[in-house]
């Protein structure tokens, strides 16, 4: 864009000056202008290609470690830094995955409750049957967790709590509270 501006303008202002304010090389702009590309800048475009190719195929998670491994078994030997240059002037950084972490703990020595339910999910009659979740939600400060109340019947969220903390009485207790004053409005 800039080698076709200064094309364009070369009747009204030097090349030199041009070249200078734009800062771009005259050497460069004169190449550019008679057609022809260097060898290595054609190796260097296709080894791009390349590089654009195997980032897509791999799902956007290589970055230049695995891609300069994947270049050398096709044949292509770079070190490290030019194929991370290459990248970075394509814009391709390798997305990264995060582990899992287990957050539940399921050999504890708390009561387990039984299950009355037995996976029936189908209700007949609106606030007969209640079950509740918590979950976590990442935040700039740590967690956060949002405990629901939700009735079968209709599938609605009846009650809800969101709290710093995971006691019984920010979590559980205060989504149930709320689930028993939502019906009895209900029902008022």
């Amino acid at each position: 864009m800039i080698y076709s501006f200064i094309r364009n303008n070369e009747k009204i202002f030097p090349i030199e000056k041009m070249c200078k304010v734009l800062q771009v090389g005259q050497r460069s702009y004169y190449q550019w202008k008679s057609g022809s590309v260097s060898d290595k800048k054609q190796r260097a475009e296709l080894v791009k290609e390349k590089i654009t190719s195997i980032y897509f195929d791999s799902k956007q998670r290589y970055g230049s470690p695995r891609m300069t491994a994947e270049l050398a078994s096709l044949g292509n030997n770079l070190s490290r830094v030019t194929v991370a240059k290459y990248m970075n002037q394509l814009g391709l950084r390798s997305k990264l995955s995060k582990k899992f972490k287990v957050t539940t703990n399921s050999k504890h020595k708390h009561v387990i409750v039984q299950n009355i339910l037995n996976r029936e999910f189908s209700v007949t009659e609106s606030s007969k049957v209640w079950v509740s979740d918590i979950t976590y939600i990442r935040v700039k400060e740590g967690f956060i967790y949002l405990t629901t109340v939700l009735d079968l019947y209709d599938r609605k969220i009846i009650g809800w709590s969101l709290s710093n903390g995971m006691s019984v009485e920010e979590t559980s207790l205060a989504a149930w509270k709320m689930a028993v004053k939502t019906e009895a409005l209900k029902t008022d």
